[in-house]
């Protein structure tokens, strides 16, 4: 649910002189959405990017691992740690692919919840009237900066994981797992915010808003809020970050783990 707080955040208009913001902050929209929309106001949206959940983090860290493989002459190569954020930001093209749509639908379904409008019946709904509207365009709209957000975080924070984690996999403690894994998660947001705004801003925009693309999102926004607004939603964001890539990290390393017991050689 803090995700439909961060994008609710994110994507609130400017008040008019001497009224206040829909939203003081994440307590607040917390506090609006349940009493306006109920508990499943707190998951609206989320249909799409909880289905593309598990095949996006597959993919994100089959692209971490393969742009390793790029670098390393020997299966035993230590990369740098620039060789490491290299191999980071692959994983991002990658996810992108699987991300954009779902990120799209998911934050129209979650302004038209905040708005009250009912264009969309839900998650299918939105993608076919997006389709119908103008194509696979219109469902990927926001890929360039979902590109902008995934890259430059994705590879912070695999060099993040990597380098916080120390030592092998064997040795590590599952709470150094949790530690290393939660870090990487907040130095991924404190990179991926302000291009996450844009790309939020961008993908519920009417049609035609933005002729430029980011750029007049970018100037829009630090004209009329200032430059404090690109990181707007960041404790909604901080939040989550910790336990959710703890979780993440602690998972994948079990899942290696068991992977190497049952089939050594693959």
């Amino acid at each position: 649910p803090i995700l439909s707080y961060q994008v609710r955040l994110q994507t609130q208009p400017k008040p008019q002189p001497g009224q206040p913001p829909l939203y003081s902050g994440t307590f607040d929209c917390f506090r609006k959405t349940l009493v306006g929309e109920g508990v499943r106001g707190l998951y609206r949206g989320m249909a799409a990017p909880i289905i593309g959940v598990t095949p996006m983090f597959a993919v994100c860290f089959f692209g971490f691992g393969l742009g390793k493989k790029l670098q390393q002459r020997k299966p035993d190569d230590v990369l740098t740690y620039p060789q490491l954020f290299a191999a980071g930001m692959l994983s991002g093209v990658f996810t992108t692919v699987i991300m954009a749509p779902g990120e799209r639908i998911k934050c129209l379904l979650q302004i038209q919840a905040a708005t009250g409008e009912t264009k969309y019946s839900g998650s299918l709904d939105c993608a076919k009237q997006l389709y119908r509207e103008a194509g696979i365009r219109g469902i990927y709209k926001g890929t360039v900066l979902t590109l902008m957000r995934d890259v430059p975080a994705s590879g912070m924070y695999f060099m993040t994981y990597e380098w916080l984690k120390i030592k092998s996999v064997s040795e590590l403690s599952v709470p150094r797992i949790l530690f290393a894994g939660g870090l990487a998660g907040i130095f991924n947001w404190a990179v991926a915010i302000p291009p996450d705004v844009l790309k939020s801003r961008f993908q519920t925009a009417p049609p035609g808003k933005y002729a430029n693309g980011f750029r007049d999102v970018l100037r829009e926004l630090i004209r009329e809020e200032g430059v404090a607004s690109l990181y707007k939603g960041f404790t909604a964001v901080m939040i989550r970050a910790f336990p959710a890539n703890a979780a993440c990290f602690l998972g994948f390393e079990v899942a290696m783990k068991f992977l190497n017991w049952i089939a050594p050689g693959l």
